[in-house]
């Protein structure tokens, strides 16, 4: 018997500025993920003019906008219980501080999360996902800029209203704790690492942001009454290189600046810990009166978070060095290395559930998780194509045996979507080579390619993980 309970969501996870292409249609103006290039250049012109003479990813991606249909239907074939997509603001709001919507870039979503309930697919839906109104960037500086506060709650009013009765689980923003190693794709915002009020800029923004999701989560509850709204979080596990005292502190430390935004957005206040961490970055936060009971009246409903590695870290930080998927630390001895160079750890994974369950007692979502590898398309012999992608199976087989087992620790655990259902482009760098879905997407570098749908290996098995409930892996 598999111990996830019967409405266990069972799906997989996506993002509109990763799959949707189409940037310029439907009313559609261009947001900050729209000006990333590919590969080492991918932050180097961040939030400038688009130059047509070079090539952006997110114009094209896998034109999930016109192809929708056919995706859900194989998703549907998978027996998605859920499928978590995003709404990109500029659709709605094309520069960001309109005083009306854009009606058809609305009727695009509405178009969407129908097909998505025609097939029993619940919508799960992240307000914004790594993207802003190029406008706003531009003419606000993003979130940096308190302004944003009442641009967000207006197009979450619009959109809550608008699909009330559609989408009962938001979630307000995409790994928020990301936004103090990369405000480019969080904040809306680009500052040189060497800048020396760099710590300052980085927390008022999340100040900022952390007053957007209190309000999102009033007018969530105040229009739909039977819907949830969560944060999320980019999971990182952190061990200690030694036990040495020291060693135990810099993980406690590190893991800390994690907690840190999770412990404001789901205890509703700054932990206590917040007068050290803001010494030692020399922070000193700008409050409005109105700010701390704003945070305190409401709190997030549950905690979804992405979990692809763990990290080890030591006391001295010049030591440290990034490890992947916006971490910093050590490699670890013990664990198997992916293709990108991120370290496997399955165990991690019930070991962070653990830790955020004990800290919180509040629902936790996995709405991320997932290998990206270079998948090779081999004809299947009966005139057809597949993916024999056997290790992205044995991965997330691990991953999925290790949330049981924090199930069994009396972990409430609402789903899992795993990274990347149909491959997409990649976020971290722009590539589509980087494939984490179950369907292949004939999508070369360029955006070139015949946007043919081929299911791989793991396409089957994750249909059988699907129907048995997670029982047969």
């Amino acid at each position: 018997m598999s111990e996830f309970s019967g409405n266990f969501l069972w799906g997989g996870s996506t993002s509109a500025n990763q799959c949707e292409g189409a940037y310029l249609e439907g009313g559609k103006l261009p947001s900050t993920a729209d000006t990333l290039l590919t590969g080492r250049e991918r932050f180097v012109h961040y939030a400038e003019d688009i130059d047509e003479g070079k090539f952006y990813p997110s114009h094209t991606a896998i034109d999930f906008y016109h192809h929708y249909p056919e995706d859900l239907a194989l998703f549907a074939e998978m027996g998605f219980k859920a499928l978590r997509v995003s709404i990109a603001w500029s659709r709605i709001y094309p520069r960001g501080n309109e005083e009306s919507a854009n009606e058809e870039g609305l009727r695009f979503y509405d178009n969407l999360f129908d097909e998505m309930l025609k097939y029993h697919i619940q919508p799960v839906v992240t307000i914004t996902h790594y993207e802003t109104p190029l406008f706003l960037a531009q003419t606000y500086g993003g979130w940096k800029n308190r302004n944003m506060i009442s641009f967000y709650g207006k197009y979450c009013h619009t959109i809550f209203n608008r699909y009330k009765n559609k989408v009962k689980i938001w979630l307000n923003f995409n790994e928020i704790n990301t936004i103090t190693m990369l405000p480019d794709l969080g904040g809306g915002f680009h500052i040189d690492r060497n800048k020396p009020n760099r710590n300052q800029v980085l927390y008022q923004a999340a100040h900022h942001m952390f007053l957007a999701s209190a309000i999102a989560n009033r007018l969530c509850h105040e229009i739909i009454p039977d819907a949830k709204i969560g944060m999320m979080l980019a999971g990182q596990c952190t061990y200690s290189e030694t036990c040495e005292p020291n060693d135990v502190y810099a993980q406690i430390k590190h893991m800390r600046k994690n907690y840190f935004f999770s412990d404001v957005m789901m205890r509703g206040k700054y932990p206590t810990y917040t007068k050290s961490i803001f010494k030692e970055l020399g922070v000193e936060l700008t409050v409005a009166e109105g700010d701390a009971e704003l945070l305190a009246a409401y709190p997030c409903d549950f905690l979804s978070l992405s979990y692809y590695m763990s990290n080890v870290v030591n006391q001295d930080p010049s030591k440290c060095y990034t490890v992947g998927n916006l971490s910093y630390g050590f490699k670890n001895p013990y664990l198997e290395t992916s293709e990108w160079g991120w370290q496997i750890d399955p165990v991690g994974l019930k070991n962070y559930l653990i830790y955020l369950y004990d800290r919180y007692e509040k629902p936790l979502f996995i709405v991320e998780n997932g290998l990206g590898a270079n998948d090779e398309l081999v004809s299947d012999g009966n005139g057809s194509f597949t993916v024999h992608d056997i290790y992205r199976i044995e991965y997330l087989k691990s991953h999925i045996e290790q949330m049981e087992e924090a199930v069994k620790d009396g972990v409430d655990l609402m789903g899992f979507l795993p990274w990347g259902c149909i491959d997409l482009v990649s976020c971290s760098t722009g590539e589509m080579k980087k494939r984490y879905g179950f369907i292949y997407v004939d999508v070369n570098e360029n955006g070139q390619g015949s946007f043919e749908r081929y299911k791989k290996d793991s396409f089957k098995w994750y249909k059988k993980v699907i129907s048995s409930n997670g029982s047969v892996l």
